[in-house]
C-alpha cells in the first residue's frame, strides 16, 4: 500500500483532473468538506463521477448512497476508504 501522502495527492490530481476543478490539488484541504455548505462546492454529478474515479483509479467499489455520503466527506475519508480495503491501485492520474 503506498504511504498515505502519496494516495492524498493521487487523489486531489485525480478530483481536479475528472471533475474539470478550477483549483490545483495543493488548494484542496484534506479535511474540507467536499459537498455541503462551506465546502469545495462539488453537486451530485461530481459525486458520481468520483465513484467511477475511484473505481478506475483505485479498484474501489461504492456499493450505495449511504456509502458514498460517508466516503466522500473528504479526501481523508477517501483515502481512509481506500487504505481500508476499498482496492488496490491501479492506474496512475
Amino acid at each position: 500500500m503506498e504511504d498515505t501522502n502519496a494516495l492524498k495527492e493521487r487523489i486531489k490530481a485525480m478530483m481536479v483532473e475528472d471533475l474539470m476543478l478550477k483549483v490545483s490539488p495543493a488548494e484542496i484541504g484534506d479535511d474540507h468538506p467536499l459537498f455541503g455548505p462551506n465546502s469545495l462546492g462539488l453537486d451530485s454529478v461530481d459525486a458520481l463521477q468520483l465513484v467511477v474515479g475511484l473505481d478506475k483509479h483505485f479498484g474501489m467499489k461504492v456499493p450505495d448512497q449511504a456509502t458514498a455520503k460517508e466516503v466522500l466527506k473528504s479526501v481523508n475519508t477517501m483515502v481512509a476508504a481506500v487504505q481500508s480495503g476499498g482496492g488496490k491501485p491501479k492506474n496512475s492520474v
